[in-house]
């Protein structure tokens, strides 16, 4: 069934994170309801919002990465691609970002 997917450490690493972060806002959820706040985003957002605004955004800076690791390595002059690791780092620096500040 996903024999179409590449199943590398960074992806499952990627994923798993998605999934405990999901449980991890549920049980939060549960715990103490969430009140809409109005951070830099140019809407009044709720937890979850943030979180959802958050994980598109890390999934597009991961999608651009691995884009763009050729051309890092031809600009850079390196002699391999960069890792993907990098991306994963960047995608969730910009995921706590939005969740705290957003």
């Amino acid at each position: 069934m996903f024999d179409w997917m590449v199943w590398t450490t960074p992806v499952a690493v990627f994923f798993t994170c998605i999934a405990l972060m999901l449980v991890g806002m549920t049980v939060w959820e549960i715990k103490s309801p969430t009140t809409m706040r109005r951070g830099w985003l140019p809407i009044a957002t709720t937890r979850g919002d943030r979180l959802f605004i958050g994980l598109l955004s890390a999934a597009y800076v991961n999608l651009i990465f691995v884009g763009l690791a050729g051309k890092f390595q031809e600009w850079l002059s390196l002699e391999a691609e960069p890792s993907i690791w990098i991306g994963f780092v960047l995608s969730m620096l910009l995921l706590a970002l939005v969740m705290r500040k957003g």
